[in-house]
């Protein structure tokens, strides 16, 4: 199968840690890089992992505190002094874009490449980016301030090709991709040999599901019905649950209960309140509810399931 993994970059709420980044994730689909959120020391995690700045043409941004976007500015900034010349496209939130633009005016003239704003709406459930392998959508998310997640989704791929049928029938090269979408092929006595013989079943979709700060909204897994692989906030545990109700977050136990009531396959837990000096207890409380489920940490590339 095609790669299609998550680089987790920083896994931690606003208080900064000597533990925990802020929250950034690559999401890497077919060989195409995505970036999700880029709080504090994004240009560092990349350095870290061998990625390539010059992959990354769209970054998508959960909501506008800063453990989410104050990386951006300067990950733009250096973008330009590696002599950058392809276009860098950001989706967020309207208010992002008159701020992006007076933040690269003081700090980013003469940037030799083109930063173009795509304002998403938070409140909506919209398709936001498409091409001829992946869309991407929104997830409206309820936060203190118009927040949403993001849900990238495979498009469904065309069947393998049996080589030794192939082989067998000795079938033209110029033929493999009618095959492929449906064909069955005709010998020269006529004899017809059905698809079915000649295909292997293709590779069942995958769906990441990135669901940054919110409460718990009980009517979340509706919208995630089907997704493969889930992150969910986890900023606190139950012994917490004031707490995050007062602040609009999720509690371990509530982020397993959207994966369960999804359906999802894996469940990856995050964006850990600083007060958590062992993130296990919420590794504990989740699994308690969904077995399927691990923490986030920095650095680690985690594969999302068929």
């Amino acid at each position: 199968m095609e790669p299609f993994r998550i680089h987790i970059l920083g896994c931690g709420s606003a208080l900064p840690t000597m533990r925990h980044y802020p929250s950034a994730q690559i999401v890497e689909v077919r060989e195409k890089l995505f970036l999700v959120d880029c709080g504090e020391g994004v240009q560092l995690q990349l350095r870290r992992l061998h990625i390539r700045f010059t992959k990354l043409s769209h970054v998508f941004i959960s909501h506008l505190h800063g453990d989410h976007c104050f990386g951006l500015i300067g990950m733009i900034s250096t973008f330009g002094l590696l002599g950058r010349t392809a276009t860098l496209h950001v989706h967020a939130h309207p208010l992002l874009g008159d701020m992006l633009r007076r933040q690269m005016d003081l700090f980013c003239r003469d940037l030799g490449y083109e930063v173009e704003f795509h304002p998403i709406d938070a409140t909506r459930h919209d398709v936001i980016y498409e091409d001829r392998s992946l869309t991407v959508e929104t997830i409206p998310l309820c936060h203190r301030l118009p927040t949403c997640g993001f849900l990238f989704r495979e498009k469904p791929s065309l069947p393998h090709i049996r080589r030794d049928m192939i082989d067998f029938y000795r079938i033209p090269t110029s033929q493999i991709m009618n095959i492929k979408n449906g064909a069955d092929w005709t010998m020269d006595d006529g004899t017809v040999v059905p698809n079915s013989q000649l295909v292997l079943p293709a590779d069942p979709p995958r769906s990441y599901a990135y669901c940054s700060d919110t409460r718990y909204m009980p009517e979340l897994h509706q919208l995630l019905k089907g997704v493969t692989t889930l992150y969910h906030e986890s900023t606190y545990g139950e012994d917490n649950l004031q707490k995050a109700e007062k602040y609009n977050h999720s509690t371990a136990r509530q982020a397993a209960m959207v994966a369960r009531d999804a359906g999802v396959h894996q469940l990856i837990l995050g964006h850990y309140s600083s007060r958590y000096e062992d993130e296990s207890v919420l590794l504990d409380e989740a699994r308690q509810v969904f077995p399927n489920v691990r923490l986030s940490n920095e650095l680690d590339v985690i594969p999302v399931l068929p």
